[in-house]
């Protein structure tokens, strides 16, 4: 079974992993989570992100 923290660190590729590398251990000093929950976090955003542009696009492909 794949866990949040998993689906979260799936969607860090490329430069998006660069981008959370470099944010996660400042953010993780000054809140209290750990720098993995950070990285998976920013990986959920751009998952979630990638979703929502391809749902706007399939229903701008269907209204047409």
């Amino acid at each position: 079974m794949t866990t949040a923290r998993q689906l979260g660190q799936a969607g860090l590729q490329g430069w998006r992993a660069k981008v959370a590398d470099s944010v996660a251990a400042p953010v993780a000093r000054r809140a209290p989570i750990e720098e993995e929950q950070v990285r998976a976090l920013i990986g959920g955003l751009f998952f979630g992100l990638s979703v929502m542009y391809v749902v706007k696009t399939l229903r701008a492909a269907v209204g047409r």
